[in-house]
This record gives structure tokens, C-alpha cells and sequence, in this order.
């Protein structure tokens, strides 16, 4: 698969004053980027920018595909972006992407299975296996983007401290909406899910994607390939849950996340029950100590 670079904020030639002013200044170097006016997805969705109806679904899932194209254009480029979140996501004035802040990001060589490093990224978007094991994968920005999912549709903060205190996270209280069947509780009503079959559709179907890439074990996670070809799926009204799953390699495990009897009227709605996935850390300044270390991978 051919993949694009155009979401992926990079840094711009000098222009001729930025270079002259260089010159004058010993051992100074200047990045010039992109200027990107529309502030973030945060921002319109749970922040300053925030305007009823502007944000509409085609909208937030363009952001969505177009998010999952920079990161599958890193991970294929062996670059973990490691502190992925909707304040990280950059949008022009026609709400196109910019994925930005690469000050946390990992190369990950390719004979390696995974980075023994530190935990680093920001309160409830960190892959708590990565949290409870110190390994980092390209599986733990999927994680990541399953909360960045989330937030498309309902609208809230990842973090919450005046949630319930577990639902704190905005990944648990997906999760438990999700397996109770209780969508209306959990997509943003501005939306239209219940007046229009479409928006129910495809909020239905990226939950439930968002829910994969929310498992606790990294194993289970689609990657991000698998994550945006399945984006395209809804959008085009082409994706089931079981082709997802048919496509995984640990076929023995995954049966364990068949979908169950839907109960009446959530028919679209795929109740994994039976996976528990535990809360990203709501703080990321207590102590970490690794005890885990892979030679010549490490922070």
C-alpha cells in the first residue's frame, strides 16, 4: 500500500531571511513550519474553538482517516509518534490534518520487537500495557488513536477528573457503553445518531474499531494500516466487525471476541464482552522505573 506524507506537519526550506538572519547568528539553527491556522481537534472539539455544528460527522471522519494516514505513513517509516492526542492534531482552514509535536517520538529499528523505555505520553491516551510492561510498540500510538476515535464521536475530553471516578478515562467509559449496547449515552447528540441512519452507521462501526485498537494486549490491536483501511471501509459503507478479525494473525485468542447476541435494537452494535481493557493512567508524573531492558534499545 502506497502511503501519503502530505498529514505529517514537516519541517520548510529556510526562506531567504530566515537563512540570512542564520548566517549572522553562530551556531543558531531555525525550523520554519508550516503555519497551520485552525488550531486543533482538541480544540474544536472540547476546547476555545468549540461551535455548534461546525464540526460535523463527514468532517471528524475525514480528520479520522486522514490522522490514521500520517501515523501508518510513520510506523512505516519505523517512527513511533508516541504522544498521539487530539492536541496534536493540527487543522488548516479546510480542516485538513497536521500530526505535530514529534518531541517524544522513537525510531523502532526493525530487528526489534519492542522498545524497553520509560513510559511517556500524556494522561489517558498512554497503551497501559506499555504503562505496566515499559514496552514500546507501534501498537501503543494505536491505542492512542482508539482514544482519539473516541473523542470524534462523543466529544469528550480523554481525561475528566468530574467523571465518575471510573470513567475518569475516556477509553473505560467508552468501553463500558460500548458493551452495554448504550450508544446514545456515549456519541456526541449534535451528531444526529438518532436522526440520521448514516451518522448511526458509521459511529456505530468506528466505535467498534476504536474498541479494538482499546484492547489491552498489544496483540490484539489491529495496526495502523489495518486501522485506516478499515476507516475507509465505513466511510464507504463497506466494514464489518468479523472481516477485522478474520484479518488477525492469533486466530486462537481472537475468538474469544466474537460478537455475541446483540440485545434488542442494537443490532449493529458488536458487545466484545468479554475483554477487559484497563484504564491508561490518568497521571504520567509518578516514579517510573524500568526494570525491563532490551540491549541497545533504551531510552
Amino acid at each position: 500500500m502506497k502511503l501519503k506524507s502530505s498529514h505529517v506537519c514537516a519541517t520548510k526550506t529556510l526562506c531567504p531571511f530566515m537563512a540570512a538572519l542564520h548566517r549572522t547568528v553562530s551556531r543558531v539553527c531555525f525550523l520554519v513550519y508550516e503555519y497551520v491556522p485552525n488550531g486543533t481537534v482538541g480544540d474544536h472539539l472540547h476546547g476555545d474553538l468549540v461551535k455548534p455544528g461546525s464540526l460535523t460527522w463527514p468532517i471528524r471522519m475525514k480528520i479520522a482517516i486522514e490522522t490514521a494516514s500520517a501515523l501508518a505513513y510513520l510506523h512505516a517509516s519505523d517512527i513511533i509518534h508516541r504522544d498521539v492526542k487530539t492536541n496534536n492534531i493540527l487543522l488548516d482552514n479546510n480542516f485538513c490534518v497536521k500530526v505535530a509535536d514529534f518531541g517524544l517520538s522513537r525510531l523502532f529499528p526493525v530487528d526489534v520487537t519492542h522498545v524497553s523505555t520509560a513510559p511517556q505520553g500524556s494522561p489517558g491516551y498512554v497503551d497501559p500495557e506499555y504503562y505496566q510492561c515499559y514496552q514500546l510498540t507501534d501498537r501503543s500510538d494505536v491505542y492512542s488513536f482508539g482514544v482519539v476515535l473516541i473523542e470524534l464521536i462523543a466529544s469528550m475530553p480523554a481525561v475528566d477528573l468530574n467523571r465518575h471516578r471510573h470513567e475518569i478515562n475516556l477509553a473505560n467509559l467508552a468501553v463500558n457503553r460500548i458493551k452495554k449496547g448504550a450508544f446514545e449515552e456515549l456519541v456526541d447528540p449534535l451528531l444526529g445518531y438518532q436522526s440520521d441512519e448514516e451518522v448511526k452507521r458509521m459511529t456505530t462501526a468506528v466505535a467498534e474499531l476504536a474498541f479494538l485498537c482499546l484492547q489491552q494486549n498489544k496483540e490484539v490491536r489491529p495496526p495502523m494500516d489495518v486501522v485506516l483501511e478499515e476507516l475507509k471501509r465505513i466511510e464507504s459503507g463497506e466494514w464489518k466487525l468479523e472481516d477485522v478479525i478474520e484479518e488477525k494473525d492469533n486466530i486462537d485468542e481472537l475468538q474469544s471476541m466474537q460478537r455475541p447476541q446483540s440485545p434488542p435494537d442494537c443490532d449493529d452494535l458488536a458487545l466484545l464482552k468479554h475483554i477487559r481493557v484497563p484504564s491508561s493512567p490518568i497521571s504520567v508524573t509518578a516514579k517510573w522505573v524500568s526494570t525491563h531492558t532490551t540491549p541497545n534499545v533504551s531510552s
